[in-house]
């Protein structure tokens, strides 16, 4: 901290001294924690002459506050031990406004420094003033951030956002970080934050401008256009209007989307036989394992023997905490051990300890699962070593369900585009935004008490409006899978698809949709017993003995061809393939990216999808995949009119 600080005083005194020729020290700056400023204690600081600008500072009206905070939601790895600081009345003052006001149901964004810079500036500067920050722009559309928007637009009379764009991971065609003005992984904004005590006291609404550069510019042309401006007043504002949910990015969205059946809502798994106005009774997301390296492999018994060495590792923790007498007064991160080739911790995993909850294995806990699209990887299931098992215990509770209940597998968040897999075994959490998992049956715990998870409801509604008795749940939960493949619907409600679990309308031809549903749903969850694509040709390398062992597959510039090792090439493959997206990447691209040798940076893991038993099922399934992505392209070509 010291060193920009310095930096700082040194800039200011050096401008002072060559406009007067007169060397002064600057007395204006502090050294200081900003957000521990609004905490009622504070101790000394630095220095005492230091402490005592941070109580001037503290006592002293502000009108402007202008800055670039700090944008870090947590820690990496809970294994860093390094977690943003917690502040008793900034924190508190988070929960009652920002966080209070959202009605999403992961606040974890509200977590990131630059909310609170904001919030705190917005308190600091009173009733009048301005913040001027450049920030994460995380906020103009995040799900969690709802709330933070609608305070913003109260506590305001003027609000003026550039958004410069740069956001990597929403956008895979930016390459690298040559897109961002600061070379990082997130997108970036300038914020002006105007409050005028005369618009606060008459109840004007806020007035919000919003401005953009191309999201395509590389960060010189960012400059070049930053600098062609200089003042905020040239730049070529919009005015943008919030909907009522408080988006302030609207375009894209559609009204009628809202008028759909959802396919699930929070308020219909509280309800759940007594659901109505939905789909679906309930719903979860993906396994969340926070330690996938540890928990998930190709290879049972590489996956057997690192769960049993973290569970050994974790089971002493647990024993050295219950025999601890002062343990009510230790602090958790500090009493556990932090080595990354025993155990991934998380916070939750840490509460688990605190408990006293004891790991245990067994081999009914290695369930095959689906790790990513067309990617199946053992798991070890369990509720100690998982961060989340969600309802799954309810979904495939033993392996005797996998052979007759199917999920609907919904890639969700606003991150990457919406994309619905059909799965008859663990789905993952999926990466950026996280996943939403629809079954059609729920049991027990015990595989018992099967149920439909279709709502009565929506069995009469759609009986009721195709006038026709003869529709099953089933058929519903096939129509519902078709037309989320629909290029209509994905493409006209994608904005909508961002921000909310999809709403189903009634489409013209019901039955089309549910034969077209049911043929793709089989043809998902069976891709490895359908034929190999005959048209793809192995060129093989003279010289070189046969090998069926991947390392890495690469493809061809085109993506004609993909070279499986240095022995095989497959050649011939259809350009058409691409076109089965899920999310980003087509089905052979997650294929592709998922099935290689990988080792864990921090664990020294190594995950290698080659099978001994089984030599050629990696190239199998590339020709297999090919098969399933044309035959799927060709059903979704051929759905009715939307």
């Amino acid at each position: 901290m010291l060193l920009p600080y310095y930096i700082a005083s040194l800039n200011i005194e050096q401008e002072y001294y060559q406009r007067t020729g007169t060397y002064l020290p600057f007395e204006g700056i502090a050294l200081a924690d900003t957000f521990e400023l609004m905490e009622q204690d504070q101790g000394e600081l630095f220095t005492q002459e230091n402490t005592a600008r941070v109580e001037r500072q503290k006592a002293a009206d502000m009108f402007v506050v202008i800055g670039n905070p700090p944008y870090n939601m947590g820690q990496v790895n809970e294994n860093d031990n390094n977690k943003n600081r917690k502040y008793e009345t900034m924190d508190k003052l988070l929960r009652e406004t920002y966080s209070q006001d959202s009605k999403a149901s992961n606040r974890n964004a509200l977590a990131d420094p630059y909310v609170k810079a904001i919030l705190w500036a917005s308190k600091r500067i009173g009733k009048e003033g301005i913040v001027a920050f450049v920030t994460n722009n995380g906020f103009l559309d995040g799900m969690a951030l709802d709330g933070m928007r609608k305070h913003l637009a109260q506590d305001f009379g003027a609000i003026y956002v550039l958004d410069l764009g740069g956001n990597v991971r929403k956008n895979p065609k930016l390459s690298g970080k040559r897109h961002n003005v600061f070379g990082i992984q997130v997108g970036v904004s300038i914020n002006f934050f105007m409050k005028k005590s005369a618009v606060i006291t008459d109840q004007k609404p806020t007035e919000i401008f919003y401005a953009n550069v191309d999201e395509f510019w590389r960060k010189e042309e960012k400059y070049d256009y930053l600098n062609s401006k200089e003042h905020y007043q040239n730049i070529e504002w919009k005015q943008i209007t919030p909907d009522d949910r408080h988006t302030w990015l609207t375009e894209g969205f559609h009204a009628e989307f809202d008028t759909f059946i959802p396919m699930g809502t929070k308020k219909a798994k509280i309800a759940k036989r007594a659901a109505v106005d939905v789909i679906f009774k309930t719903y979860g997301g993906g396994v969340q394992t926070n330690r996938d390296a540890w928990v998930y492999n190709f290879n049972v018994n590489a996956l057997t023997e690192n769960v049993q060495r973290t569970m050994e590792f974790y089971n002493a923790h647990v024993l050295k905490w219950l025999i601890t007498p002062e343990k009510s007064i230790l602090n958790i991160d500090n009493f556990v051990a932090y080595d990354d080739t025993k155990i991934k911790w998380s916070s939750v995993l840490k509460q688990k300890l605190k408990g006293g909850q004891i790991g245990e294995f067994s081999d009914t806990k290695i369930r095959e699962s689906l790790y990513r699209p067309f990617t199946k990887s053992y798991l070890f299931f369990d509720r100690v070593m998982n961060q989340s098992v969600y309802i799954f215990p309810s979904i495939f509770p033993i392996p005797k369900t996998e052979t007759e209940n199917r999920v609907i597998w919904l890639k969700t968040g606003k991150e990457w585009p919406m994309f619905g897999l059909m799965a008859n075994q663990f789905p993952d959490q999926l990466p950026q935004g996280g996943s939403q998992c629809f079954p059609f049956y729920t049991y027990d715990e015990d595989g018992t008490n099967r149920e439909e998870n279709i709502t009565d409801w929506a069995l009469t509604e759609f009986r009721n409006h195709y006038g026709d008795d003869t529709i099953a749940k089933r058929d519903i939960f096939h129509y519902t899978y078709a037309l989320l493949h629909h290029p209509t619907y994905r493409e006209k409600y994608e904005m909508n698809l961002k921000r909310d679990l999809p709403h189903i309308p009634f489409a013209e031809d019901f039955w089309g949709f549910a034969n077209a549903g049911a043929e793709l749903a089989d043809l998902h969850v069976n891709y490895e017993s359908v034929p190999k694509y005959d048209q793809l040709r192995n060129v093989e390398t003279p010289g070189l003995p046969i090998d069926w062992c991947v390392e890495k597959m690469r493809f061809s510039k085109d993506k004609r061809q993909l070279k499986y090792n240095d022995f095989l090439t497959l050649d011939g493959i259809p350009p058409e393939v691409y076109n089965y997206k899920l999310g980003n990447r087509s089905a052979l691209e997650w294929v592709v990216d998922q099935y290689r040798v990988k080792t864990d940076k921090r664990s020294a893991i190594v995950n290698d999808p080659n099978r001994a038993d089984q030599p050629r099922y990696i190239v199998d399934l590339v020709g297999r995949v090919i098969t399933v992505s044309l035959k799927t392209v060709e059903i979704v070509n051929n759905l009715p009119a939307l």
